[in-house]
């Protein structure tokens, strides 16, 4: 499968809110608990695409597959050598390479722009995710357990950190 890798414009915005909606309303994969609309997701794009980097993938029909992004561990100065991650693939084209190799470009993007080391906040279970990053070269470093109440349940959240 023929994947390219791009910075993600305004443009992209719906449908990555499109990817972005059911990992919101079905799951426990995303936090958040109300979907972000077109006008919010580009909103996000310009913030962390200038910060960071947003990358979209597509697939050979032309169509945005998934997106990954890099954002602000935390706000306190001296992280700003540090990143959040995060990817989302249309699950109609999950296992076909697009995270891989969307981290594969996001990350060397990330060191380029001064950023030490990335993390990513995985939602626990999520086997696809852990073997992602695992194979990503992300290593587990701890899990805030209990962390967030979604979908009628305490869930937790793994750690996985990669030093660029």
């Amino acid at each position: 499968m023929s994947i390219a890798i791009r910075p993600a414009t305004s443009a992209d915005a719906a449908r990555c809110a499109e990817i972005y909606r059911p990992f919101v309303t079905e799951s426990w994969v995303s936090f958040e608990t109300e979907p972000p609309d077109a006008d919010e997701m580009a909103a996000r794009i310009a913030t962390y695409g200038a910060s960071h980097g947003w990358l979209v993938a597509h697939g050979p029909d032309g169509r945005i597959a998934g997106y990954a992004y890099g954002s602000p561990h935390r706000t306190r100065a001296a992280y700003a050598s540090s990143a959040d991650v995060a990817v989302y693939v249309d699950p109609a084209q999950a296992r076909r390479g697009i995270g891989r190799a969307l981290y594969g470009a996001l990350l060397p993007l990330l060191r380029d722009r001064g950023i030490h080391a990335a993390f990513a906040g995985i939602a626990l279970p999520n086997a696809g995710s852990i073997g992602l990053h695992e194979a990503m070269g992300f290593t587990p470093v701890g899990i805030y357990r209990e962390v967030g109440w979604k979908l009628g349940a305490w869930r937790d959240v793994g750690w996985w950190q990669r030093v660029l």
